[in-house]
């Protein structure tokens, strides 16, 4: 799933490509994708874009006082062409869930939003103000806010019961991180994924506030300036423990463990996280040596 420092990469890709360029066409393949019906998605053609930004994970673009709103969930991407094709796309037919033409100052532009796989979550809104997406309206604060300082987080910590992990992932508290980003997180402030957020005491607070920055901070700028097709590699690059089970620890050399649920799983490293303890149940969040 893109985080944070890949959609603000690709808001800011989409802004230098589209900006002052005319929607012409917006063809739905998949109406299960739209989550709006008024406005109706056809009136964004024949409006010009006047400027894509990001809210949480969320990439917005503006055309003719009209925002066009979407979320990649865990599968979906973004593939653009400055040769796009103008064959009508079949409904219902792979992974294309909507396509977008433009006439710019150079030629034809296209945008393709697609999704992999059999669980579809990609999501499309035509709205009149960034704010009627119910998940935009939502959000937590933005990690690089102005008003998101070291006390900021102490608050939202201490009034939290959850576990740190899921405190991170939560849009409604902290908008822009996901399951990737926290786990490295974690690993960079040395904390346990279970640990709970109201238990943190001042150090604590401070060491995780200067990791979610200097995580972020370092593949905001990795990310900056490279086409769609560059993002997923460099966000891989990124990893030290998410996605590196079984793999030695860079930082200490311990093996990376995970801890899997329903749908989605977990990464760290004992050594540097846990005192050397292996997490071991998921429910109860025990340590088992």
């Amino acid at each position: 799933m893109p985080e944070l420092p890949e959609v603000a990469a690709l808001a800011e890709f989409l802004a230098g490509k589209l900006r002052g360029a005319v929607v012409t066409r917006i063809q739905p393949v998949s109406f299960a994708v739209l989550k709006t019906a008024d406005p109706p998605v056809s009136v964004l053609e024949g409006r010009t874009v006047t400027g894509v930004r990001r809210f949480g994970k969320f990439v917005s673009v503006e055309a003719g006082g009209l925002y066009f709103i979407f979320h990649l969930a865990r599968a979906g991407w973004v593939r653009f062409t400055d040769k796009p094709s103008d064959v009508p796309l079949k409904m219902g037919k792979g992974h294309i869930a909507v396509r977008l033409l433009f006439s710019g100052d150079s030629g034809p532009l296209g945008l393709d939003l697609t999704e992999a796989g059999t669980k579809k979550s990609l999501a499309v809104y035509v709205v009149r103000d960034p704010h009627d997406v119910p998940g935009v309206a939502a959000l937590g604060p933005d990690p690089f806010s102005p008003g998101f300082d070291v006390d900021a987080l102490a608050e939202i910590l201490a009034a939290s019961s959850q576990q740190i992990k899921g405190v991170l992932r939560s849009q409604s508290v902290i908008a822009g991180i996901g399951n990737a980003y926290s786990d490295e997180i974690l690993h960079a402030a040395g904390m346990s994924p279970f640990a709970l957020a109201k238990s943190l005491d001042r150090d604590a607070v401070r060491g995780l506030y200067e990791a979610i920055h200097s995580i972020l901070g370092t593949a905001l700028r990795d990310a900056a300036g490279k086409a769609p097709a560059e993002l997923k590699d460099t966000k891989r690059s990124h990893m030290r423990v998410h996605g590196r089970t079984g793999e030695a620890c860079p930082v200490c050399g311990d093996t990376v463990r995970e801890v899997s649920f329903a749908d989605t799983a977990l990464q760290y490293c004992p050594g540097c996280q846990t005192k050397g303890k292996i997490l071991a149940d998921r429910r109860t969040s025990r340590f088992l040596k």
